[in-house]
């Protein structure tokens, strides 16, 4: 078996994930190959993982226009999407042999455990796989900020963001014929050029404690391994 690059992984998987072909809610069919790809990462590599993972599958509250909807009360129902996904997500891993828990920012205590720092670098060190789920607790964050700062709690070694698009462009790929990939940036340049696969608080924090982030596609399950594994693959972000 090859040695991994990397240690303590974080990936952030997005909420479309856990809907399959159906764009929406849940879809246990799907959620179990994302656990399957995931047994088989730990199965060829031994890291310690933790995921972050969205809800826009279940509940997206940029959707909603109406000006009368508190922003901060919309917030709150997304977290719970997040839960929400993060439960089936362990159900699925639990019953394929992989010990996994949830830990929630957001206290709901009588579902999942609620995220304590120590106790969640515990779980990983005893080979666990943690679902830290619920945000950052707080409302106006993104799921992207969540996954940066839980990085930067954990001590990860890296931030693997998968993606509908197989790296970070100039411009929209799936619009633009002409659009170019870039194989490596830094956060200063993903910045300047206004490149915002990630939000800037996330690449604010991954910049500030110097964790670097891969971008790369999400549809093909096995490039979970390769990256930890040393290939190059996505578009690396650098400190």
């Amino acid at each position: 078996m090859s040695k991994p690059k990397y240690k303590r992984v974080l990936l952030k998987l997005s909420g479309e994930l856990f809907s399959g072909d159906k764009n929406n809610g849940l879809d246990f069919a799907a959620i179990k190959k994302v656990a399957d790809a995931i047994k088989d990462l730990l199965d060829q590599t031994h890291i310690q993982l933790a995921i972050v993972n969205g809800g826009g599958n279940l509940f997206r509250g940029r959707n909603l226009h109406d000006q009368t909807f508190d922003p901060a009360q919309l917030d709150y129902v997304g977290m719970l999407g997040t839960i929400m996904n993060g439960l089936a997500l362990q159900h699925e891993l639990n019953s394929i042999g992989v010990p996994a828990r949830v830990m929630s920012s957001l206290r709901v205590d009588q579902a999942c455990e609620p995220f304590i720092r120590l106790r969640a670098i515990r779980h990983l060190e005893r080979g666990y796989v943690i679902i830290l789920a619920g945000g950052t607790g707080s409302p106006f964050f993104t799921t992207d900020s969540a996954a940066a700062l839980k990085a930067a709690e954990i001590n990860a070694n890296i931030v693997l963001k998968a993606t509908n698009v197989d790296g970070v462009y100039d411009k929209d790929p799936h619009k633009n014929t002409d659009a170019k990939k870039f194989d490596k940036l830094t956060f200063k340049e993903a910045l300047s050029r206004g490149l915002m696969v990630m939000d800037h608080t996330a690449y604010t924090l991954c910049q500030s404690q110097n964790i670097p982030v891969i971008v790369f596609d999400a549809g093909d399950f096995s490039n979970f391994s390769r990256i930890i594994l040393g290939e190059h693959i996505g578009t690396l972000i650098t400190p």
